[in-house]
C-alpha cells in the first residue's frame, strides 16, 4: 500500500472532527514548507536605525521590539 493510500485508510477511520485536526496540520506543514521554501532570511532592514545608536543600547530596542509584538 502506497503512503497516499495509507494516509486515506487512517483517515477514513477517524471521526470528524478529528479528521478535521488532520487536515489543519497538513494546512500547517504546507505553510511551514513554504517559508522554507522562500529562500535565505531578508536582512534589509540591517541598519535602518543607525540614527538611533547613540541615543538607545541594542537591548532597548530588544524590549521594545518585544513589547510591540505583545500589543
Amino acid at each position: 500500500m502506497n503512503t497516499t493510500a495509507s494516509i486515506q485508510a487512517k483517515l477514513a477511520q477517524l471521526p470528524p472532527p478529528a479528521q478535521a485536526e488532520v487536515l489543519d496540520f497538513i494546512d500547517f506543514m504546507l505553510q511551514k514548507q513554504k517559508r522554507k521554501a522562500s529562500g535565505k532570511l531578508r536582512q534589509d532592514w540591517a541598519n535602518s536605525l543607525q540614527e538611533y545608536r547613540h541615543q538607545y543600547t541594542a537591548l532597548e530596542l530588544q524590549k521594545q521590539g518585544l513589547a510591540w509584538r505583545e500589543d
